[in-house]
């Protein structure tokens, strides 16, 4: 599976129910019964006006996932999903799912001992206080692995 795969699947079904319920409506609705009043799109062929119609509200189905996509990512996260997802809605012009985006924490990791989810800048599981990474036997921050020297205190590691 890929990664676009991967993370099209994070989108609840609703989500995708919603979306494609929502484009079959509205575009079957504008495309006939409310085309024919404009005297610009009157003159288009039928087949022209269908896929003018149904190919712009492509954006709405669009719309809604992205909408889904951002309330099941920030869960996954433990962000606040019911904030950033009305963020996303109600700011305009995308700027909150742009937010979002820029501003999103990254993925919890899972302790090797207990398979709890931790926040990635952890050093360590809060539940059973298990390294989730290297430390600095002087300072105790975490370390990168391949590090010889600690960035924050100095001391050298074994």
């Amino acid at each position: 599976m890929s990664r676009f795969q991967e993370e099209l699947s994070v989108i609840p079904r609703i989500a995708w129910v919603i979306g494609i319920v929502f484009y079959l409506v509205v575009s079957t609705l504008v495309c006939f019964g409310g085309i024919h009043t404009d005297p610009e799109l009157s003159h288009w062929p039928l087949a022209g006006r269908i896929a003018f119609v149904y190919g712009c509200f492509l954006l709405l189905l669009a719309w809604v996932l992205i909408i889904g996509y951002v309330y099941a990512d920030a869960k996954r996260r433990s962000m606040r999903y019911v904030l950033w997802t009305g963020l996303a809605i109600l700011v305009p012009n995308a700027l909150g799912v742009i937010l979002y985006f820029v501003l999103r924490d990254p993925l919890p990791k899972q302790c090797p001992q207990c398979a709890a989810p931790v926040s990635a800048s952890y050093a360590f599981c809060p539940s059973c206080g298990t390294p989730m990474q290297p430390t600095c036997p002087n300072c105790g921050r975490g370390l990168e692995p391949g590090w010889s020297n600690c960035p924050h205190c100095g001391a050298k590691l074994p």
